[in-house]
This record gives C-alpha cells, structure tokens and sequence, in this order.
C-alpha cells in the first residue's frame, strides 16, 4: 500500500468514526430533553390548578364537593363557621390566606368577648363566592368575589355585617389585577366613578375614595363594584353594588 493510499484510507476512517461519536452524542441530547420534558410536564401535573385547589382546601380544614366546591363547617356551642367557595382560581393561595387570617380574627374575636356577651345565640361566620370571567380562557381575565356574613361586633347584634373580598386575575399576564393597574397610569378613575356610584345608590353626599374600589369583578361588559354594609351608605340595608359598563370606561382601562 502507498503512503498516499495509505493516508487517504485512515482519513475516511476517521471521518466516519467522527459521525458515528457525533450520531450518539445526538441521540443522547435528545434523550435528555425528553427526560426534561418529563420531569417538567410532571412538575406541572403536580402543580395544576385542581392540585392547587385541593391543597389549598385541606389548608383550611375543608372538603372538595361534587361541585369542585371546597367546603368549612366547625360548629360549636359559642360559634358556627361555613366557607364555600370554588378552587379553580389561578391564585388559591391568596385567597387561602385571605380566609386563614380573617377567620382567625372571627375566633380571636369570640374568645375575647363571646364568653360575657351571654346573648343566648351562636355567632356566625358565613362565606360564600361567585366567579365573574371576561375574555377568553386563556387571555381573559377571572374573578373570584367572597361576600362574608360575620355577626360579631356590638353593632351587629341584630344582623350580621356583610362585606366583601374580591380576587382579580390576567390569564394572559399571569399577574393579579388591582385597583391601580386596571387603569391606565396617570389616569383619574374616580372622576368617573364618583358620579356614577352616587347616583346608583341615591347617595349625593357619599365619601368615596380609592380604597373603596377595591373590591370588583370583571365581565366582557362591565365593571362591577361591591360595597360592604355601611361603606357607602349608611343604613342597615345590607351591601350594595354597582355595576358600570366598560364602555364608560373605555378610555380609562389599562
């Protein structure tokens, strides 16, 4: 064999060995983003929505209903509670801790003053929701409104308090919706809701400010607003809300 047949031969093997090392090199890259794609499908499975909610619900000592409902119930001879509410929100963590923190001050509340108040009847801690959505499923928006019925407190002897809590999501974001980022920055929301507001609910001399928008809901065709008993009007008529077009909002939303 020549040298120049020689070299040419060891060349083309070397070629090939070359293909063959970047062949398996491939198949092993690709073997690695599929196990990656695994372990990050599972670790999405683990954190769904439903898991969330379910884990969300067992925080509070509550069950998951036929209804995808979670559901409280405690009852004893000084208090009763019951919470229902659904658990598809995108964030049940902040509504979890929301109830956490507002029935530990409903229990607070009944061990300090419950045991000389001696008004012959349990006190009661009722929570219900109702779910607003706008847009579609994966861009819209959600909305979680809780109405919460509590009877204690001297001035609510007669009639339990109601107020609100309302939760806002952007599904396309991913980020809660407030007050402040549902409009536009620099714009003058109250301008316009002031007026509507105190014409809605008969109340010319009403005190409104920012902190009494804070509980909402959005729909493709309204922005609708809650007020707790006595927020806005006082009298003993319960909650109000009032619900404003979007086309009287057009300009102002974010």
């Amino acid at each position: 064999m020549t040298m120049s047949r020689f070299v040419r031969r060891s060349a083309l093997s070397a070629i090939m060995a070359a293909a063959v090392i970047a062949l398996a090199a491939g198949c092993g890259t690709s073997n690695n983003r599929h196990q990656t794609t695994s372990r990050v499908a599972s670790d999405q499975m683990t954190t769904s929505p439903a898991a969330q909610g379910q884990s969300a619900c067992a925080d509070l000592n509550g069950t998951v209903g036929r209804d995808q409902n979670c559901h409280v119930h405690s009852a004893t001879s000084a208090y009763t509670i019951d919470m229902s509410f659904p658990l598809d929100y995108p964030d049940m963590r902040a509504v979890t801790d929301f109830l956490k923190h507002d029935r530990d001050e409903f229990l607070d509340w009944v061990a300090k003053f419950g045991p000389t108040d001696r008004r012959g009847r349990t006190y009661l801690f009722d929570v219900s929701a109702e779910t607003y959505r706008s847009g579609s499923r994966d861009s819209g928006t959600q909305s979680l409104v809780l109405a919460i019925d509590d009877d204690t407190g001297f001035a609510h002897e007669g009639h339990p308090n109601t107020t609100f809590r309302a939760f806002n999501f952007d599904l396309g974001k991913r980020a809660p919706i407030t007050f402040g980022t549902l409009f536009k920055p620099g714009s003058k929301p109250l301008e316009v809701l002031d007026p509507i507001v105190k014409r809605e609910l008969d109340a010319p001399n009403a005190e409104l400010d920012e902190k009494k928008y804070q509980n909402f809901a959005l729909t493709d065709d309204a922005v609708i607003f809650f007020f707790g008993q006595d927020q806005v009007v006082q009298d003993n008529s319960g909650s109000k809300q009032v619900t404003v077009p979007r086309t009287e909002l057009a300009s102002l939303l974010a």
